[in-house]
């Protein structure tokens, strides 16, 4: 009898040998037992086929484990992470569905951004989160976010009535729509920058620069509900419907052409999720509105800081804005741009994305440091006085990270419309 594959081989007479010396070398080992059954039974592949299966998740089948995802996951830089080692690990027993894994993803989009393949882990993650949702699989902390959002209208639980309460701590002009009827800019402020000290205060820059810059805008104050991009991509999909088809109504009561957000997410949900709803605005972000106009706001003072810039995943990699907020900061007089070595395309994400905003308790046991404190280390690496933002969630983040980093005094955090402000010669925090 011979081998079919060589029919020049007698099968009787293959041996396998304890001790092999070939040519001088010895090539004996465990690894050289080439008739030896290789390991192929603990694979999944039915808990593989449960993620494809599911409407959003079938781009996760087309992983051939290059690896590349990994050195560019922000998440892997702190921890063990990534959509190639998420892949690997359902392929041998992990269910995602109620992993983990499933919630430590920010959706930065770096991963995809690499991928040759083209592994979505935008679709994938908030496809199986959605079910996860429905099954009850829910970190507590994202499940009082949900709450908060559905009951009050934003994610931290305050009154709908107090949404326009910060206008009052400023003596420019901030005209609500339902009193003024008719705007050639709907601005739609969101919630952190509504609600949260530190949101409010670049609330109040904007507006200074707004009202010098003579816009006709309105705010929708009360009648504003959260765009909810954040709660959608954590997996409350029919939240973010009801969230969104009530903006969009609002809007269109006003006959909202042009709309301009404070928050990277909302101009993402605007511009890629609201048109499915029936939405037909423009959105544009307050960098990209302002950077040909700075020469208009007379800033004379001379700020003498280096400032390094912190790119928003959902300005940047989301849509593609990079430009405008270097613009704005090169017009400020007195401001010299150093950029950290992760920036642009590259940008490291501050960990906010995602729902990941609000599960800095759930991913303490899965990090070895956050990824808010991981890029404020790296802005102190420049030798900047300031790092600057352009996104509500970063201000806070950053700030906090600050100090558990031990960098207080060496770093401070700003919006970039506060910076403009300070170059007016004006107070950037909130009038008591």
């Amino acid at each position: 009898m011979r081998s079919e594959r060589n029919p020049t081989v007698d099968p009787d007479r293959i041996v396998e040998k304890e001790h092999v010396v070939q040519e001088g070398m010895d090539i004996s080992g465990h690894w050289n037992r080439m008739f030896e059954q290789r390991v192929i039974w603990d694979y999944t592949p039915e808990l593989v086929d449960k993620v494809t299966d599911t409407a959003g998740g079938e781009s996760f089948g087309w992983c051939y484990q290059c690896a590349q995802c990994i050195p560019v996951c922000p998440v892997h830089v702190v921890g063990d992470y990534g959509p190639r080692r998420i892949v690997r690990r359902v392929q041998t027993g992990e269910d995602l569905f109620n992993a983990p894994d499933l919630w430590q993803c920010t959706t930065c989009m770096n991963c995809l951004r690499v991928c040759p393949k083209e592994v979505d882990m935008l679709q994938i993650m908030p496809a199986v989160r959605q079910q996860a949702v429905l099954d009850g699989y829910v970190p507590e902390e994202l499940q009082a976010v949900f709450k908060n959002t559905l009951d009050y209208g934003n994610p931290m639980g305050e009154s709908p009535k107090k949404r326009h309460a910060w206008t009052k701590k400023t003596s420019h002009d901030v005209p609500l729509l339902k009193d003024k009827k008719k705007a050639d800019i709907v601005w739609f402020v969101e919630c952190y920058p509504s609600y949260h000290p530190r949101g409010v205060d670049a609330s109040i820059a904007l507006a200074r620069v707004l009202n010098h810059l003579n816009v006709d805008f309105g705010i929708l104050g009360p009648e504003e509900k959260c765009s909810c991009d954040s709660q959608r991509l954590a997996g409350e999909q029919g939240l973010f419907e009801e969230c969104a088809e009530h903006n969009i109504k609002v809007l269109k009561k006003y006959k909202t052409r042009t709309v301009m957000v404070t928050d990277p997410h909302a101009l993402n949900a605007f511009r890629k999720e609201y048109p499915a709803l029936g939405a037909k605005f423009e959105t544009i972000h307050y960098t990209t509105f302002l950077q040909d106009r700075m020469e208009e706001l007379g800033m004379t003072k001379d700020l003498g800081v280096r400032v390094t810039f912190h790119d928003p995943c959902y300005l940047g990699r989301h849509d593609g804005e990079y430009e405008a907020p270097r613009k704005m900061l090169a017009s400020i007089p007195g401001v010299e741009l150093t950029e950290m070595g992760r920036c642009k395309e590259n940008s490291y994400c501050c960990g906010g994305g995602g729902g990941g905003m609000w599960l800095d308790g759930f991913m303490s046991d899965h990090v070895s440091m956050r990824l808010s404190e991981e890029r404020v280390v790296e802005a102190v690496e420049t030798g900047a006085d300031v790092l600057a933002v352009c996104c509500p969630y970063e201000v806070s983040r950053f700030e906090d990270a600050v100090k558990s980093t031990g960098n207080e005094g060496k770093l401070v955090v700003k919006d970039i419309i506060e910076l403009v402000v300070e170059s007016m010669g004006e107070e950037i925090t909130a009038e008591s």
